[in-house]
């Protein structure tokens, strides 16, 4: 019997291990995370996928682990052949990664920020950076960081979707405008009876 549970507690922990986090900042400023995504109004939103792959196949234990320790990032443009090519170099070597696009003034700073340049392709292996692309270089840096040579994903692994590198903010319920009915002007009041005549309050 306790080999059931304990064989149960490990299926348990390797499917939430899959799932993706939520980190998302209130309108009070405080700091939230979660497996499930925020209701209402938010001031700042990040996904984060943890390696299990966009549809939840679990990656081998050596290579989760050195995902969760070293993980890979991929920031890219449209068009960008480097990044193309960068692209194909982790699909082919099957590692799993995250890909940010960088289109918008925001995508750029947050390209700045995380590389010190806003050239794409930009490789960022736990805390190793590669900026352009050259694949002796990233193999290099894959390679310290103990990814292996040779694909390892299941099959039927698939990385998730690229989202843009600068989070959407959804909009604070105090930056949204209620919609208000037409107010009609005040009435003025009736003045009394025993007022002086052109009386006006």
């Amino acid at each position: 019997m306790k080999k059931l549970n304990a064989g149960l507690v490990l299926l348990l922990c390797a499917a939430g291990a899959s799932a993706q986090m939520f980190k998302w900042t209130d309108a009070k400023g405080v700091v939230h995370f979660s497996d499930k995504p925020p209701q209402g109004n938010v001031a700042k939103l990040e996904r984060k996928a943890t390696p299990g792959g966009a549809e939840g196949v679990q990656l081998p234990y050596a290579l989760a682990e050195t995902a969760r320790k070293s993980p890979v990032v991929l920031y890219t443009g449209l068009p960008c052949s480097p990044c193309d090519q960068g692209r194909a170099l982790l699909q082919q070597r099957g590692i799993p990664f995250t890909e940010k696009t960088v289109s918008s003034n925001d995508d750029q700073q947050n390209l700045s920020e995380a590389g010190g340049s806003t050239q794409v392709p930009l490789l960022l292996v736990g805390g190793a950076k590669r900026v352009g692309f050259e694949a002796g270089g990233w193999n290099a840096a894959l390679t310290a960081a103990a990814y292996p040579a040779r694909g390892s994903l299941p099959a039927g692994y698939k990385n998730p979707p690229a989202e843009p590198a600068a989070p959407v903010a959804r909009p604070l319920a105090r930056d949204v405008a209620p919609e208000l009915a037409p107010v009609a002007p005040p009435s003025r009041p009736v003045p009394p009876p025993d007022a002086p005549p052109g009386f006006k309050f």
